[in-house]
């Protein structure tokens, strides 16, 4: 391997470090202050979770966008999607003790959302651009969510522990707000790295950018969510699973995406073939992601088994079929 490949190897591994480092900083300054307010544990994990989990996508599409590759966001997102609706699900309902509860009232009305926001950006793309409408279309689609959640108290409000004065303090503290700006500063950082790597990888290989997004970059962003879905099922806290997994769906397929066409309109045009067999598999992993989740309400080992299936031949098919 040439040392220029191991250079741009190396700045990618470091930048996926680095994208780990700081969303565990934001998340135990955030959960803090979702505690004080006194959310509900689906809440907490889709809301703030989730969105600390994307920012990895959000930075990398701004980046990306900035740089006028915005193929790179669209391959990240699509292919971290079919990653979460497979794989991070399928190992947390393994290593959990009775699979993943989806009884919540809340929850069922939310895996409707998702089935309908995921699909969304692939439907709109379906004429090979994603355009500065379609991105207002995307963000729309998220703030109309948040109105709904927060629309009845019923949905988001309950007493996860009792926040007390000192609690309140140590989650608006300085030091918490002084790891959160920190933690953006290496989000920025690592996204140069990420997207520079990038394009590196897609010269040195000769695949379109947005293969490189579906594959490595897609993949790696993924990392964080698997880590505590699988740390959520291991310590019981399986509430905090599908809000984590179904949020990491949702805001990077509305809210990031639709952030970066309004930046810079996504051109799919050339790579539109590269993209026929992860489009397939993400609605393939949506169609049986909504069906166990609505079926009994919960998604079971077996279940688990099969979404774990569908993620090998994923795999297969993206590097067999051209």
């Amino acid at each position: 391997m040439e040392l220029t490949s191991i250079y741009y190897v190396l700045i990618f591994l470091v930048s996926c470090f680095g994208f780990y480092v700081s969303g565990e900083l934001i998340v135990k300054s955030l959960i803090r202050i979702a505690k004080a307010l006194g959310w509900k544990e689906f809440v907490v994990s889709f809301l703030i979770m989730s969105l600390v989990g994307s920012l990895p996508n959000l930075f990398i599409g701004i980046t990306s966008a900035l740089h006028k590759t915005p193929q790179l966001s669209f391959g990240d997102v699509l292919g971290g999607n079919v990653v979460d609706l497979t794989l991070s699900v399928a190992l947390a309902a393994i290593f959990s003790k009775n699979g993943i509860p989806a009884k919540s009232k809340t929850i069922q009305q939310t895996i409707i959302f998702t089935l309908f926001s995921v699909a969304l950006p692939v439907v709109l793309a379906w004429d090979g651009i994603l355009s500065r409408i379609d991105g207002i279309i995307l963000v729309s689609v998220y703030v109309f969510y948040l109105i709904w959640l927060f629309s009845s108290k019923e949905r988001f409000v309950k007493i996860c522990d009792e926040a007390d004065r000192q609690k309140k303090k140590l989650a608006l503290s300085f030091i918490s707000l002084f790891k959160i700006i920190l933690a953006l500063v290496i989000f920025v950082v690592a996204s140069n790295g990420i997207v520079n790597s990038a394009d590196y990888f897609a010269i040195a290989l000769n695949v379109p950018l947005v293969m490189i997004g579906i594959f490595i970059v897609g993949l790696g962003n993924c990392f964080p969510e698997i880590f505590f879905a699988v740390s959520s099922a291991k310590k019981g806290n399986d509430w905090m699973i599908l809000g984590d997994l179904i949020g990491c769906s949702v805001v990077p397929a509305t809210l990031v995406l639709g952030i970066v066409a309004i930046i810079y309109p996504i051109d799919l045009t050339g790579c539109m073939k590269s993209l026929e067999v992860a489009r397939f598999f993400l609605l393939i992993s949506l169609a049986f992601f909504f069906w166990f989740a609505k079926n009994d309400q919960s998604i079971s080992k077996k279940e688990a088994a099969l979404l774990l299936i569908v993620y090998v031949f994923f795999i297969i098919a993206e590097i067999f079929i051209k």
